[in-house]
């Protein structure tokens, strides 16, 4: 018999192309003719609110899909080519109600004002349920679409073993440094993004016929942000988005990321192998947190999993087994690859939510299928368990994650 949950938790789904194994896209029941719709998009989110699930992400790059971690490959045999997550976001929240979306954005070739404009609209749009997951780069090939700085040879496979640590000892020490500062000013990003979403104040519009008067310029404010990375005047061109504060999340495997999170995130997405490596993660953040003057303050920290579902275990192992043969390797992932049942998800989740997550964010391997024993066989399975929702509790992505509205920094107490 499964026990009984002492907390419920939060649950989120990550959307990428056919889904997260390279060989997804040639399932039967895969749509690889859609993937550049918007109904193929609108379905699956749709979909995901039908399982009452707190969130989507929907990923993105500046670059094409690579098996490699840093660097393009050649493959023709798998997904290439993506559509901007932003507008994906823009075009499905209309056709949902409840659920909150969450595109990817990489900030370190892009601008702070175009994107904290892009976040306040899908926030209107979706009458406050909107996000923004922030990527960091550290692509050569990526760094050559702007043309605005160069990256050093930093090569994942150099960090892999002792010898290619020795051999690449000072190489990597300034990888490292580089990537601290990537980081740094993805925090200053993020800074900017906050002021300019507060930079107009809840009551600046005035839309008052009768005496002309549209806004109250007195309550449109200079965040005159200056940084070792930006300098951003503002205000904005956006009235302050419907939450105050859209939803900041990011992904951190190591101690660097693990800060950004603690210092600009509301939500920390985490890979953690296990139960004990979730409390040391969590610790490490917990403790940044506390470092950044932030240990009042809450941070959802979201464990990571791909998954291989069926209601048959061997069904799901036998699945993931035909998908790497088509793939021609076995499949590995960054964040731990569950194959099973969604009873015996249930109870890994709930272990790892005893270990102190508040959620998870899985990473359906096959689209639609994988995200379709989500929503119909996991979601009720955590129900009868008395650890997921049975029913929406509101109609914000803050409300549904217990999160306040902030208050205006600008505004006069």
């Amino acid at each position: 018999m499964p026990r009984t949950s002492h907390a419920a938790l939060h649950l989120a789904v990550a959307l990428d192309g056919a889904g997260w194994h390279p060989a997804a896209w040639r399932e039967p029941d895969a749509r690889p003719g859609e993937l550049f719709t918007a109904r193929y998009w609108t379905d699956l989110v749709t979909e995901a609110e039908r399982g009452l699930l707190d969130f989507v992400t929907i990923d993105d790059s500046l670059s094409l899909q690579s098996s490699r971690h840093v660097e393009p490959d050649e493959r023709t045999d798998q997904v290439r080519g993506r559509l901007d997550a932003v507008l994906i976001a823009a075009r499905v929240a209309p056709s949902t109600r409840n659920i909150g979306v969450i595109p990817t954005a990489v900030v370190t070739h892009t601008e702070p004002f175009h994107l904290s404009k892009a976040i306040a609209t899908l926030d209107h749009v979706s009458t406050g349920r909107a996000g923004i997951q922030v990527r960091v780069s550290v692509r050569a090939d990526e760094a050559t679409h702007f043309g605005r700085r160069t990256v050093p040879g930093l090569r994942i496979e150099d960090l892999a073993t002792a010898a290619g640590r020795s051999t690449a000892a000072g190489r990597s020490a300034a990888g490292q440094s580089w990537v601290k500062e990537l980081f740094d000013e993805a925090a200053d990003y993020v800074e900017v993004l906050r002021r300019l979403w507060d930079s107009w104040e809840d009551d600046a519009e005035i839309r008052d016929v009768a005496t002309g008067r549209f806004i109250d310029r007195d309550k449109l404010h200079y965040i005159d942000f200056e940084g070792a990375h930006f300098n951003v005047k503002g205000p904005s061109i956006t009235p302050r988005p419907p939450q105050g504060q859209p939803l900041v999340a990011a992904l951190a495997h190591a101690t660097v990321p693990y800060e950004l999170v603690a210092r600009s995130a509301d939500i920390g997405f985490v890979t953690p192998s296990g139960a004990d490596d979730a409390r040391a993660v969590l610790a490490g953040i917990r403790a940044a947190q506390a470092s950044a003057g932030r240990a009042d303050e809450t941070v959802h920290v979201f464990g990571d999993l791909v998954v291989f579902l069926d209601g048959d275990p061997g069904a799901a192992a036998d699945r993931k087994a035909r998908l790497d043969e088509r793939a021609g390797v076995e499949y590995s992932s960054d964040a731990r690859v569950f194959t099973g049942s969604p009873a015996q998800l249930a109870d890994l989740l709930e272990e790892l939510r005893d270990a102190g997550l508040t959620g998870f964010r899985l990473r359906p391997a096959a689209l639609p299928y994988d995200l379709e024993q989500i929503t119909r066989l996991l979601v009720p399975e955590l129900q009868r368990r008395g650890a997921f929702r049975t029913a929406y509790e509101a109609n914000t992505l803050r409300g549904l994650l217990g999160l306040p509205r902030p208050a205006n920094r600008y505004a006069a107490a």
